[in-house]
């Protein structure tokens, strides 16, 4: 999977198209991503007898295909490719061969 937790990520299909979010959790086994404000579902908490009834708005996975890196200084989408730098695998920008980490 390329894309890592405390990435910058923009949603490319589905309900949320467009927006961008930091990644809270990544779940490669499943090819899942959980990204800020996206895919917000609705909980409702029963009443217990420390704290009352509530709803919470939850942030739910996504797939990590729907998903593609934001490069915040091109402002756009960048796809992910691998290059061995210094005997080390790393992540590096397709279009500008940047580093990304």
């Amino acid at each position: 999977m390329r894309i890592k937790k405390d990435d910058t990520v923009v949603v490319i299909t589905g309900k949320d198209k467009g927006k961008t979010g930091v990644v809270l959790k990544a779940m490669p086994a499943e090819n899942k991503v959980v990204v800020q404000g996206v895919n917000v579902q609705t909980k409702h908490a029963k009443a217990t007898r420390n704290a009352g009834a509530e709803i919470k708005h939850i942030e739910g996975p996504i797939d990590a295909s729907n998903v593609m890196l934001y490069d915040t200084k091109a402002k756009a989408a960048v796809k992910v490719g691998y290059q061995v730098k210094d005997g080390k695998k790393v992540r590096v920008n397709r279009k500008t061969g940047a580093v990304i980490d």
